[in-house]
């Protein structure tokens, strides 16, 4: 498949001037696509979302959506994404992949070696998702600056790759890429997809990698440590919520590593686990929230308690840079 990204390139945002940009990027890619399909990956996140909604007012009733359930997703965000995008006007499909993803990560614990295996099979899952429609299609993807400046592209230096875009093999069934926001920055993304209507859940949300939680469960991913994973950070979001404390993006990672702990009187050999919190406005810089020693103790303790898996509960406090947002 030709790499036609440099079309999406032209599109900038001139004086704050979204509404120039949404008909700019509308005219981009009637032109691109002309009367054929358009295939998305649709995640439920920020970008994929106001992608979405880009794309279904510039190609109405040509935007057929797929939700690849990689089994990587947070606690029960699966069925969320079904549900709420099920009432929405496009045509979308959710497969259900896990078994198929962990196999092909099984042993696996280099991160890049992670990202660019999702990638991969992501689009494979794509392709043959695409088979059972009718139709040449375009693949749309919601590659924003941020994803394309830190897969080292355009002689920017390697800092991971994006699923989206080192990710992707050089061969695909698809007639060529579709990338509207690949030269927004995160805020921007977010501003463009209030003035086209979406609602807070979705233009508010906090950014999720395309990987999931597979660049947040350090080592060899196994369900196990997936589900311990999904539980850990369904309470730390539970109680961040509940709060008065708003970072720009908060989540757990679960570490490759094991600490000695006690529970109920007896000794226990469970993960480490790190929480993350960070205020950014272009997330390519970043600086770590400070949490109310009182929050993180009560965080710490449900955690502990309720997932007996867990024996340690540690608070990254590492800006961006030197250190990513993500662990991965």
């Amino acid at each position: 498949m030709s790499n036609l990204s440099s079309i999406y390139d032209t599109l900038k945002i001139d004086d704050n001037d979204f509404e120039q940009f949404e008909a700019r990027a509308i005219d981009v890619i009637r032109n691109h696509v002309g009367t054929d399909k358009v295939l998305l990956a649709l995640s439920g996140g920020v970008d994929s979302s106001v992608c979405a909604a880009l794309l279904a007012k510039a190609i109405p009733g040509k935007l057929h959506c797929i939700f690849v359930d990689h089994g990587l997703m947070r606690k029960n965000e699966g069925d969320m994404i079904e549900k709420a995008f099920s009432t929405h006007d496009l045509k979308l499909v959710r497969i259900n992949a896990e078994v198929r993803f962990l196999k092909r990560l099984c042993g696996v614990t280099d991160p890049e070696e992670k990202r660019k295996i999702i990638g991969e099979e992501f689009i494979r899952v794509f392709e043959e998702g695409a088979k059972e429609l009718s139709g040449d299609f375009y693949l749309a993807q919601g590659t924003i600056r941020a994803d394309v400046t830190e897969s080292g592209t355009k002689g920017s230096p390697l800092v991971k790759s994006h699923h989206n875009v080192g990710g992707l093999p050089d061969t695909m069934n698809f007639k060529g890429l579709v990338e509207p926001l690949r030269t927004l920055m995160k805020s921007e993304v977010r501003t463009l997809g209030r003035q086209l209507g979406l609602a807070p859940e979705y233009t508010e949300r906090q950014p999720f990698p395309g990987p999931g939680l597979a660049v947040r469960c350090i080592g060899e991913l196994t369900k196990e440590k997936l589900d311990i994973l999904r539980e850990a950070d369904a309470i730390f979001c539970q109680e961040i919520e509940a709060s008065d404390v708003r970072p720009g993006q908060y989540f757990a990672a679960l570490t490759d590593m094991r600490s000695v702990g006690i529970i109920n009187n007896a000794r226990a050999y469970g993960y480490i686990l790190a929480l993350r919190a960070v205020k950014t406005i272009d997330f390519i810089t970043a600086e770590y929230i400070h949490i109310p020693h009182s929050l993180l103790s009560n965080i710490s303790s449900r955690i502990t308690g309720e997932i007996p898996e867990i024996s340690r509960v540690v608070y990254d406090i590492t800006d961006k840079p030197p250190a990513t947002i993500e662990w991965e």
